[in-house]
């Protein structure tokens, strides 16, 4: 039954002109809402905990088509399960970085009201990673497995075309200004250096999921980062202020395209995913980006 760089975010020297084109562009309707598109979907809110709803969202998800990929409890009341199915690889392989919307993320956080249960927006981001598939289809799973009570994540929300060209706001990162963390000589040796830095946990890290992108040397890692100036639970603890929670947020992943190993920007994946945020805030956290490509990079070093 359905659920009813290593740069911080800004240098001393920029801080005060960026928060004066902060101020600024808030004075600007930032969507149109043409779509209206959210970053979130709300399954189910009110009586219960992880404990006693995990497995039968775990069962109503299978039930729906997808495949688990992966599993992460980043702090106390909090829980991601990682799922793909076979018309996101599709999607994913007719995309270029179309390895990013090769999965979605369903999250379970219990509140002070019991637990709520929500997961990623398919729609949202598969404009935001450009994919050149629809998925439709995907969303329509993943309602019928978890429920729909409304998007959220965002006041406005944002159309289609808008998150195609998101970033957060002037002189900050767009989808493909990727982060290159490394360079291989192969797909085979990229994979085989993380796979084994992520064994004895480098950098503080933890794997959660890989998924291999069908006919195409490409496949994304999932990393919880349990450590360090960008750690999950640091981030989420002044981020994740908000009545809805965004803890489909996590994890972070890896691209590794071709034997190169990517990230999407911090500054980009944090602002896509909390997009209503305020700069006072971003400050707060202005350290996470580059300790995340820091605890990213340990993965790629032999």
């Amino acid at each position: 039954m359905p659920y009813s760089h290593r740069r911080p975010f800004m240098t001393t020297r920029t801080t005060t002109m960026y928060f004066t084109l902060f101020l600024l562009l808030t004075l600007i309707p930032v969507s149109s809402g043409a779509d209206n598109l959210k970053p979130y979907i709300l399954g189910y809110n009110g009586p219960g905990t992880i404990d006693s709803k995990l497995g039968e969202v775990k069962e109503s998800l299978e039930g729906a088509g997808f495949d688990i990929a992966g599993e992460y409890a980043p702090y106390d009341g909090a829980h991601i399960i990682v799922v793909t199915s076979p018309e996101q690889a599709q999607d994913a392989a007719q995309s270029k970085f179309g390895a990013y919307g090769a999965i979605q993320r369903v999250s379970l956080t219990e509140t002070a009201g019991g637990i709520q249960i929500s997961y990623t927006n398919p729609l949202y981001f598969a404009s935001a990673y450009r994919m050149s598939g629809t998925p439709a289809e995907t969303r329509a799973k993943l309602e019928k497995a978890l429920g729909n009570s409304g998007e959220f994540g965002s006041e406005k929300g944002f159309s289609s075309k808008e998150l195609r060209k998101y970033h957060y706001m002037v002189m900050m990162p767009y989808f493909d200004d990727h982060v290159k963390l490394a360079s291989f000589s192969s797909q085979e040796e990229a994979l085989s250096v993380i796979e084994k830095n992520l064994a004895s946990k480098k950098g503080g890290s933890e794997k959660i999921f890989r998924v291999d992108i069908p006919g195409k040397d490409e496949t994304i890692i999932g990393i919880g980062i349990k450590s360090g100036k960008g750690a999950d639970k640091a981030v989420m603890g002044v981020t994740d202020f908000g009545e809805l929670k965004h803890t489909a947020h996590l994890p972070y992943e890896l691209v590794v395209s071709d034997g190169v190993v990517y990230m999407l920007h911090g500054k980009f994946r944090i602002a896509l995913d909390f997009p209503d945020l305020t700069m006072v805030t971003f400050m707060k956290i202005s350290l996470a980006p580059g300790g995340i490509e820091n605890s990213l990079k340990e993965l790629t070093e032999k």
